[in-house]
């Protein structure tokens, strides 16, 4: 009988619920209710792992580090490759109103809400998560704004657009300051679309 091999770091030995479909998704997903329900500080790699039924050692592999679970959580409630070129494509006639009217929605959706509340509950406490959001923002998102931009200072402007937009997040659904929580998702877009626009389109 042969000694066992050493199994790789990183990489535990797997079962059914490991390999079966939707493995990496049943954590990403356990990752965004964990993040939603603690928060940065209590939630945990381990904590994770045992809401989605996987090792501990298979979060490490998917996906590194808390923080960048974190990140990952971030991307899944934006999706940034399929939302960030729609927005863009169509060219800079009616970008800001595109900006705005996606950017509501993510917050509209009930789905998508809740895990976002906890990101920037996290990020306005918390040094690291504010570390991994401004990280995901800057390279995910505002960069690849600016870059289709053909204005003086695009990243200035991107990031601009992005402060406004994350100030009525902040007021609307964080702090829920009246009028403006309450207000008809299709008003804020009528009155931050003209704003978003000169931001990102006005010489």
């Amino acid at each position: 009988m042969t000694a066992a091999q050493p199994r790789r770091r990183g990489r535990p030995a797997r079962t059914e619920a490991d390999t079966g479909p939707g493995a990496r998704e049943r954590i990403l997903q356990a990752a965004r209710t964990e993040f939603s329900e603690r928060g940065y500080d209590k939630t945990s790699v381990r904590g994770i792992a045992k809401a989605a039924e996987v090792d501990p050692a298979l979060v490490h592999h998917y996906f590194g580090t808390k923080d960048e679970v974190f990140a990952a959580a971030i991307e899944m409630s934006f999706e940034p490759v399929i939302v960030v070129p729609s927005v863009l494509g169509e060219g800079p006639e009616g970008i800001g109103e595109r900006l705005a009217r996606y950017f509501i929605g993510v917050w509209e959706n009930p789905a998508t809400r809740a895990p976002l509340l906890a990101i920037i509950r996290s990020a306005l406490t918390h040094e690291a998560a504010a570390k991994v959001l401004r990280g995901f923002v800057l390279r995910r998102v505002l960069e690849r704004v600016a870059a289709d931009l053909d204005v003086p200072n695009p990243k200035f402007r991107a990031e601009l657009a992005a402060s406004h937009m994350i100030g009525i997040a902040v007021l609307r659904y964080v702090i829920q300051v009246e009028p403006l929580a309450s207000a008809d998702p299709e008003e804020i877009i009528a009155l931050v679309a003209p704003t978003l626009q000169r931001y990102l389109t006005e010489s």
